[in-house]
């Protein structure tokens, strides 16, 4: 398989993507699907996610106070 950034890959194989997309080839092409989960149900007005490209994941912290986490009450993905 030939991805989108020109690299070969056997099939068969897995790998996880600079954008945090985890990929796999087979026969019938390339499949690739997010390896995350995006925060969806958290007080928007008082906290903000941010997301940590080197682990892949979202955190949720007061938007005045990074240290403090929030809860959040759904996730999808």
């Amino acid at each position: 398989c030939l991805d989108g950034e020109g690299k070969v890959h056997e099939f068969d194989s897995r790998w996880r993507t600079e954008d945090c997309n985890d990929c796999s080839c087979s026969k019938t092409g390339i499949r690739c699907c997010t390896s995350y989960v995006t925060p969806v149900d958290y007080d928007e007005e008082k906290c903000e996610s941010i997301f940590n490209k080197e682990t892949c994941s979202y955190k949720v912290v007061e938007k005045d106070d990074h240290s403090k986490e929030c809860p959040v009450h759904s996730w999808v993905g």
